[in-house]
């Protein structure tokens, strides 16, 4: 079986020691499958020409014995040397929001006539990063519309409470709750900003949001994260804290359902949220495709090897690919 090579691109200057990449690329340096790992910063000020697409070559380094956190970032202020995405079997994204599209136009562009496979593939996540890609699965969701006008926005909120949600928006950033067809919300259709995703107000959104991990299409763990007293954003930036959970059979077959979606626009690492309907059933709540976190606490939650399992999924991916 072949060894492959790996640049993992990413952002340091964002981490903390929650940040999921150190656990992973230690993980994936100690496999033997992996022939050299070595690991790009957009966080290097060297770097801002290739991660604003204007560069075909990235300064980096290999990984050697580990790479670790530090406040400091010391591990990236090393000696750096210059790095061609094309010499390599895998590109990594590991970037945090945001990314621009030029950025992913460049990469492509320069990959096109090579061999790397790029994990996630940036089609699929600018395809599936948006609020909208959830209007395909209906069957999972809660009732959900894209409105593009204050007017629409009112006729939905007549039938039950709602939650506007931008449409390339993170981090629970920019989330309107509208509770009545009378609010005012024509601020909200300013600069540029055309529509939304509306999805119906869950009363039971106080019982957590569920983040399930998905990477190949496999479900490794879930964690649930439940919002502070009070308040009904779950998200951890937002507040919030999270505790294990397990994944319930509607979840699972949810999973199951997105998979061959996810595999289809190249996405290997997904984040799968779940809220609870007014019915009490987990219901699909968001999509999470650009650099999901949570491995290794995932890991220390349930005492089982996630990491291992994620790169394992991760060389299963490649090698289907290769």
């Amino acid at each position: 079986m072949k060894r492959l090579t790996f640049l993992v691109l990413t952002d340091h200057s964002g981490h903390s020691d929650q940040n999921s990449l150190y656990a992973l690329i230690n993980t994936l340096v100690e496999d033997p499958r992996a022939a050299r790992v070595d690991v790009a910063s957009r966080g290097d000020e060297v770097n801002r020409p290739f991660f604003q697409g204007d560069g075909a070559r990235v300064q980096g380094f290999s990984v050697k014995a580990g790479l670790h956190y530090s406040p400091e970032g010391y591990a990236f202020r090393g000696t750096l040397r210059e790095l061609d995405p094309a010499d390599y079997d895998v590109v990594w994204l590991r970037l945090p929001h945001p990314v621009s599209d030029r950025f992913f136009d460049h990469l492509v562009h320069r990959l096109a006539d090579c061999a790397p496979i790029v994990v996630n593939d940036p089609a699929g996540i600018r395809a599936t990063s948006t609020k909208s890609f959830l209007t395909n699965f209906p069957d999972w969701t809660p009732p959900t519309r894209l409105v593009h006008s204050p007017v629409e926005v009112a006729d939905f909120a007549a039938e039950h409470p709602i939650v506007l949600k931008p449409l390339r928006a993170y981090g629970g950033q920019g989330i309107v709750r509208v509770d009545q067809p009378r609010q005012e919300v024509e601020h909200l259709f300013t600069n540029g900003v055309t529509t939304y995703l509306a999805m119906k107000f869950l009363r039971n959104v106080s019982e957590g949001d569920k983040r399930i991990l998905v990477v190949n299409g496999r479900i490794l763990a879930a964690s649930l994260r439940i919002p502070p007293p009070g308040e009904w954003l779950c998200n951890v930036a937002q507040g919030g804290r999270s505790v294990a959970a397990e994944v319930t059979p509607r979840e699972e077959a949810m999973v199951e359902a997105l998979k061959p979606h996810l595999l289809d626009h190249g996405i290997c690492f997904a984040g799968v949220d779940t809220l609870v309907d007014d019915d009490g059933q987990r219901v699909l709540s968001e999509i999470n495709t650009l650099s999901i976190g949570g491995f290794p606490q995932a890991e220390s939650q349930t005492r089982r090897p996630i990491l291992q399992q994620a790169i394992d999924e991760l060389f299963s991916y490649c090698y289907e690919r290769c």
